[in-house]
């Protein structure tokens, strides 16, 4: 199986970890992530209001992915998935917005890629059941917590991937790997996204409640899939260490770092040594190579 493939700026600088495990892990699972030709920006934030220039960006990628012949166009960074997920539903259902943006980047595009990420391409295509069959290296044992954070939930009606008050996705997908996927309050809630840049201390504060809870619930590591909200959760930690009493550091994986030790695949190159807080030493539990 071949599918266009948008990694996004980030995938492309600061989180190739993220990028070349999912490659790797996307082909020891038979599918080839063909990269989008000439692809742009997203644009990083969907618009909240109705500027249709904004919006122009993600849908010329949409219509790179059209000529490609599938269909579909995975997205793995969560901000990518959503705004290229939303920009798509205005492209099929706002008939004015969509001549406007057509007319901006001069094309004939009415919405009919499907955007995808790789859990529902997993879920839906592959299957838990068959990702189970895959699996070399059972992540038995291991305690993980899935973060949805806010972009692969909502808007709910927008996004569709999964209920955004009880999602079990990135749980189901995270059993079918062998590990004990450990429910907690806060695995939907923001970690302080942009706030990082400009109210630093606020987005530390989202960040430390969501490792807390996670770790009250017995979490030995997180598991994500965008890289901003990895670089939230993992990267503040040793200040953590100093604000808050008690506080113990929790690794943070990349959601394909974790199928990729899972299928087996040599993690050299999962750029685990760029991690804050050493993923390995939980990863020597078993016997994988980690890097």
């Amino acid at each position: 199986m071949e599918i266009p493939y948008f990694p996004g700026c980030t995938l492309s600088t600061k989180a190739q970890g993220l990028d070349r495990s999912a490659r790797a892990s996307a082909q020891a699972l038979g599918i080839t992530l063909r990269e989008l030709p000439d692809w742009n920006c997203c644009g990083a934030a969907f618009p909240l209001t109705n500027d249709d220039l904004r919006l122009a960006a993600a849908v010329r990628n949409l219509v790179q992915a059209g000529k490609m012949g599938d269909g579909r166009l995975l997205a793995l960074c969560s901000t990518c998935y959503n705004v290229t997920k939303r920009a798509n539903r205005v492209m099929r259902e706002d008939t004015t917005r969509r001549e406007r943006i057509n007319f901006f980047i001069e094309a004939d595009y009415s919405g009919q890629v499907e955007v995808v990420h790789l859990l529902d391409l997993l879920r839906d295509t592959l299957g838990f059941a068959a990702l189970r069959e895959r699996v070399v290296q059972p992540l038995s044992g291991l305690k993980l917590a899935a973060y949805y954070g806010c972009l692969l939930l909502r808007p709910a009606e927008e996004i569709a991937l999964d209920d955004p008050e009880n999602p079990h996705l990135f749980e189901d997908f995270l059993a079918a790997l062998g590990a004990e996927a450990v429910v907690y309050p806060h695995r939907g809630e923001c970690c302080g996204s942009y706030l990082a840049v400009g109210a630093p201390d606020v987005a530390l504060e989202a960040s430390y409640r969501i490792l807390h809870s996670a770790r009250l619930a017995g979490a030995e590591a997180i598991v994500t899939s965008c890289p901003l909200c990895h670089y939230n959760l993992d990267h503040p930690q040793r200040e953590m260490v100093a604000r808050y009493p008690g506080f113990r550091p929790l690794p943070v994986f990349y959601i394909t770092q974790i199928l990729g030790i899972a299928l087996g695949l040599d993690a050299s190159d999962f750029g685990f040594e760029k991690h804050n807080v050493d993923v390995r030493p939980l990863l020597a539990r078993l016997s994988t190579t980690a890097g």
